[in-house]
């Protein structure tokens, strides 16, 4: 015999019982959280290696390693097996130091946007689920950080796993008004975007985080519209660029980690974006997806066209994303792709790989794996694959500011 309990509950309302199963999770995951997560505990990247140091700031070992004997520069730790490690804070204040100098090779060793290079505003679309949008917003804030570039992420999506990745969990650490609708929202409560942006763990990455309060814009905005208010800083599509452009100086890039759908937060993302990242996983059903996208994403810009406004985005490029090179039907869509897009689909892909998955149930990328978390082959045929899709949209970031 059941228990009364459950009895019950089967003749419960699916409505109620929805609002039952989310209580249900929400609690059951805030507790597995505290247990991984102590509540003072806060998430940290690790050291670098001295060869990962001169490959990432072309600074030779050598002279890293004399610097470190004659007490020159930070001081790196010292491991067990009395290797040095740095830290990434002190690896960019090693950027610093070499830019002051050898100014003549300033931009080599820092890389920050020069006086008349604009900020870079990516935004990563797709509403397909599992296209990897999140995964390769947060490979590229990484990646584009190590680099010595000022990253500002920021997470449109109420899902919120952008900042569940960079250890902001949306339901604890995340409060009312602290997401980006807080620069967004059209009443008196609204607050300048500085105000929202929080640093992470990863020095040069800032981040806006994101939890369900980000669908507050969806709702309010057709009000406003209804009501047809003028003199409101700007159409309502601007309103993401303009927020952007109050701390504009402080950045080189902006990610926007864009929610799997085509609402007024979507196209606020890409009216803002000067570069847009299509993510799509080489699948006939996810391509016929991602053509509907395109359909509707073209109806969006007409609508911003009409309105008077204008786009100038620099580049739009396709990321193949969990791609199985040895799968023959992925090969016919990435070939077909090719042959309809030519050079708006970047020629590296992110191939499907265990490292990439094992990093993201420990919400790391690759970038954060410890040596040992993984065969090293695969752990080095997943990086490979990453840095030579964030290679390929670091150098159209380049190109647009004129950079050779």
């Amino acid at each position: 015999m059941m228990p009364q309990a459950l009895t019950t509950m089967q003749g419960e309302d699916p409505a109620d019982k929805i609002v039952r199963h989310a209580g249900m999770l929400s609690d059951h995951l805030q507790a597995r959280r505290k247990q991984m997560y102590p509540p003072n505990a806060q998430k940290s990247l690790r050291h670098f290696m001295i060869h990962e140091v001169s490959r990432l700031t072309s600074i030779p070992e050598s002279t890293l390693k004399l610097m470190s004997n004659e007490g020159k520069g930070p001081v790196p730790a010292r491991l067990e097996n009395n290797h040095r490690a740095y830290t990434l804070a002190q690896i960019n204040a090693l950027r610093a130091l070499f830019a002051a100098q050898r100014p003549a090779e300033a931009l080599r060793f820092l890389p920050h946007r020069r006086v008349g290079e604009h900020l870079q505003i990516l935004a990563v679309a797709n509403f397909k689920g599992g296209s990897a949008k999140t995964t390769t917003s947060a490979h590229l804030a990484h990646y584009l950080a190590l680099h010595g570039y000022r990253v500002l992420a920021i997470d449109l999506d109420p899902q919120a796993s952008l900042s569940a990745m960079f250890g902001a969990q949306p339901e604890m650490d995340v409060q009312h008004n602290e997401t980006i609708y807080a620069a967004l929202r059209y009443d008196d409560e609204r607050r300048p975007i500085a105000e929202i942006i929080r640093p992470t763990y990863f020095s040069g990455i800032d981040l806006i985080p994101g939890n369900i309060e980000v669908m507050e814009y969806e709702h309010e905005t057709p009000r406003f519209l209804s009501k047809r208010q003028a003199g409101s800083d700007g159409i309502f599509f601007e309103r993401l660029r303009l927020a952007l452009a109050e701390v504009e100086d402080d950045y080189d890039v902006v990610i926007l980690d864009t929610p799997p759908s085509l609402g007024f937060l979507t196209l606020g993302a890409i009216y803002a974006a000067t570069g847009l990242l299509v993510t799509v996983h080489p699948a006939m059903l996810d391509v016929m997806s991602m053509s509907q996208f395109l359909l509707m994403m073209g109806d969006l810009i007409s609508v911003i066209r009409d309105a008077g406004a204008t786009m100038s985005q620099d580049f739009l490029r396709y990321v193949v994303t969990r791609h199985d090179p040895m799968d023959q039907s992925q090969v016919h869509v990435v070939t077909m792709l090719r042959h309809l897009f030519t050079e708006d689909v970047l020629t590296s892909t992110a191939v499907e790989s265990a490292a990439i998955e094992t990093a993201g149930l420990a919400k790391r990328t690759l970038y954060e794996l410890e040596p040992g978390n993984i065969s090293a082959a695969t752990a080095k045929r997943a990086r490979e694959s990453v840095d030579a899709v964030n290679d390929q949209i670091l150098s159209l970031i380049k190109q647009s500011w004129g950079r050779t």
